[in-house]
């Protein structure tokens, strides 16, 4: 049902006007709800990598939300999901982590996720919780009575998640099969352990959110809600999170805090204003007041408020002392972050210019800035994409500079 903006809670308000609305299973009800209590809701996330990326983002940022407006969040650590593997989105089974992997993975997630989250005050500070804790000792016929009686094999087949990836005519597993079940089963379990009454999810996740509510309804007739965001891609239709050069880590350790300033730095002019909405803590009417600015200067505000989330006020300033630096037709690089060559290479003078950048390009983008004369070391345009960086040419000063389109400098260093 429609809620007229002046009567909605402030938090669904606020979720809709920064653009992360997509649908909700009965807003009216969570609306009066959120203005009544303080609740708890929860965000889970996959640990099938050491660190999430910039995709995960959002969600991260929807955490926040809650925070702000007085709400307590519940992170799932999917310990034991991901030791199956959720099949939204994915045309094959994803590679299944051994347990050690996955322990390591969710540490070091859950240190990414406590620098966004205020961990301070007691009203609002996040709760973490690990799904493996609850689904590693389940009996799978106790199971099946109790839980799995409430799902029919005709409504599983027909959401998304299953549906497309058996239209696309690849194969499920029935472990990847029994994945919505599960999350349906963490929504019971938080329901029951911590009074959890809304889960927030991408607009894949919807079938699985939902199966979530219908179950607790079915099970303990209790109210809980489900809220889902909309799926970004930038202006190119790139999903968030992911580029040529690979994914946007939020550890970084993977990727530098320079890099992580430069992507903001590089958006695309027309999803400039959508991304300050969405990915930073600035108020809308600042952000209102910024969309008339020089739309530069609005991308170097972008990129400062961002990457200090992350990574704190002084390496983003010095990120972007670096950037404004290298910017310079004839800056030496010296700042710059490295891409690191064996010296035993260089001796032998088999340095293939394509075999360095290769990690931050691909082979065919690289072939096509070289021809289109966007490569450039110390300055100098290279125009062969044989080109050899040799022994005579490093040595000169210890390093030299690369640079990538207008928007990307490197140092390569021994």
């Amino acid at each position: 049902m429609y809620i007229k903006l002046s009567l909605m809670n402030e938090f669904l308000k606020e979720f809709k006007s920064r653009g992360y609305f997509y649908q909700c299973t009965d807003e009216e009800t969570l609306s009066k709800k959120l203005n009544e209590n303080s609740i708890k809701g929860y965000i889970g996330f996959d640990c099938t990598a050491k660190s999430l990326h910039v995709g995960s983002l959002l969600q991260i940022m929807c955490l926040r939300l809650l925070q702000k407006h007085g709400h307590k969040p519940i992170v799932l650590l999917g310990g034991g999901t991901t030791r199956i593997g959720d099949p939204s989105g994915k045309d094959k089974t994803r590679k299944i982590l051994d347990e050690e992997e996955i322990e390591e993975n969710i540490k070091s997630i859950q240190k990414i996720l406590k620098i966004f989250l205020d961990t301070n005050d007691k009203k609002v500070s996040p709760i973490f919780v690990n799904n493996y804790s609850w689904l590693k000792n389940l009996n799978y016929i106790s199971f099946l009575r109790d839980i799995g009686r409430y799902f029919t094999i005709n409504k599983m087949l027909s959401f998304d998640s299953v549906k497309l990836r058996l239209e696309r005519e690849q194969s499920l597993s029935y472990m990847e099969f029994n994945y919505m079940i599960l999350q349906a089963y963490d929504f019971l379990e938080l329901n029951k352990k911590e009074n959890c009454v809304l889960q927030i999810g991408g607009s894949d996740q919807w079938g699985n959110i939902v199966n979530g509510v219908e179950l607790i309804k079915r099970h303990s007739s209790n109210e809980v809600y489900g809220l889902t965001t909309n799926l970004i891609t930038l202006a190119s239709g790139v999903k968030m999170g992911k580029t040529e050069s690979g994914a946007i880590w939020l550890d970084k350790n993977l990727f530098s805090v320079f890099d992580y300033w430069q992507f903001w730095r590089n958006t695309d002019d027309k999803d400039v204003l959508k991304f300050l909405k969405m990915f930073t803590d600035l108020e809308l009417n600042e952000i209102d007041d910024i969309s008339k600015q020089d739309i530069n200067e609005q991308k170097v505000i972008l990129a400062n408020q961002a990457t200090s989330m992350l990574h704190g006020t002084f390496e983003t300033k010095e990120a972007e002392r670096i950037a404004i630096n290298s910017f310079s037709e004839d800056s030496t690089g010296e700042n710059l972050p490295g891409i690191k060559i064996d010296k035993s290479n260089i001796d032998k003078n088999v340095i293939n210019l394509i075999s360095v950048i290769e990690k931050n390009l691909s082979k065919s983008e690289i072939r096509r800035l070289i021809k289109s004369n966007g490569i450039r070391i110390d300055n100098q345009t290279i125009s062969d994409e044989k080109f050899i960086i040799s022994k005579e040419l490093i040595n000169k000063k210890k390093f030299i500079k690369i640079s990538i389109g207008k928007k990307k400098h490197y140092k390569i260093v021994i």
